[in-house]
């Protein structure tokens, strides 16, 4: 049986609440619990005030068979940070807005870095999504199509290594793309002619869309899986709605984090939940306690507040 952890973003007290509140017990070999197994949806890092202790925690957690964990956006822009040209220069020569981020993490690793340097590693290795059997967990997007191009990628030698070396040097790739959809989920590009506002007073060029759902016949706001602010319920025209497969309602359970829901539902669908309940704004971490049922139950839902 499993307890799948939503994203903990440096939250380590909040963590180790929440993984007593689950059964867990602090072990020589991190916690553990007798019957059970922690997943992580990924994005350990950044943001929180105790991200070193954060990273300790769940590499002990799974280096010792307690818990598995797949990989985050967060994980990816950090290792991306990392790497070098062969002259040995920066790959990132002029970080983006997804680097910026990255600085609390770095700072809290200043005085550390060869404890960085071994977390970036096994960072690295983390598995991009885990199918279970009954249940699948990966940090925002569930697609066949995607996880097929990265296995086959794999299984032709490509290390991690370099495959995040092309996300970032050729985001327009079959890999990269592939990447980019099982880590951060299907951006929607909004309408030129369309204006709509954020919670921080921003008109965003793109929002996070339901990716389980085909956006055909739907409205903008009916797609949309955004937190920060409400499209307009105008349909999408046929013209520039992007070709997504809806997820069968009888396939396996998908959890999945990344998307930020202060105010829940986090239950999306039977088989659909999504774990992130934006703990830097809320102080609130979720999980929830499969217990193998075939459709999820609201009382499987647990969280901790500070």
């Amino acid at each position: 049986m499993y307890d799948i952890i939503g994203d903990v973003h440096g939250y380590a007290s909040l963590l180790k609440k929440l993984l007593i509140q689950l059964g867990y017990r602090k072990s020589e070999s991190g916690y553990t619990h007798p019957t059970r197994k922690a997943v992580f949806v990924g994005d350990f890092i950044n943001r929180g005030p105790e991200i070193r202790k954060t990273i300790r925690i769940i590499r002990k957690m799974v280096e010792n068979g307690n818990a598995l964990a797949t990989i985050g956006n967060h994980e990816i822009y950090a290792i991306i940070y990392s790497l070098k040209e062969k002259d040995g220069s920066p790959l990132v020569k002029s970080p983006r807005k997804n680097f910026l981020s990255l600085y609390k993490t770095l700072n809290q690793f200043s005085s550390y870095p060869e404890d960085w340097k071994s977390h970036l590693k096994w960072m690295r290795e983390l598995p991009v999504y885990l199918d279970l059997g009954p249940v699948r967990v990966v940090h925002a997007c569930w697609s066949d199509k995607a996880i097929n191009i990265l296995d086959k990628a794999k299984e032709s030698g490509l290390s991690n290594k370099r495959i995040y070396r092309k996300v970032y040097k050729k985001p327009k790739s079959d890999i990269s793309l592939s990447v980019i959809t099982l880590t951060k989920g299907i951006d929607f590009d909004i309408p030129p002619d369309l204006k709509v506002i954020n919670n921080k007073g921003i008109a965003p060029r793109t929002f996070r869309m339901r990716w389980w759902e085909n956006p055909r016949g739907k409205t903008f706001e009916a797609v949309s899986f955004e937190s920060k602010f409400q499209l307009p319920q105008y349909d999408i025209p046929a013209q520039i709605a992007p070709q997504v497969e809806a997820y069968p309602e009888k396939a396996p359970i998908v959890f999945f984090g990344h998307y930020c829901r202060p105010l829940g539902p986090y239950i999306i669908k039977p088989n659909l939940c999504c774990v992130d309940s934006c703990v830097a704004g809320t102080k609130t971490l979720t999980a929830y306690q499969w217990q193998g049922e075939n459709e999820l139950d609201f009382n499987n839902l647990i969280q901790v507040s500070r």
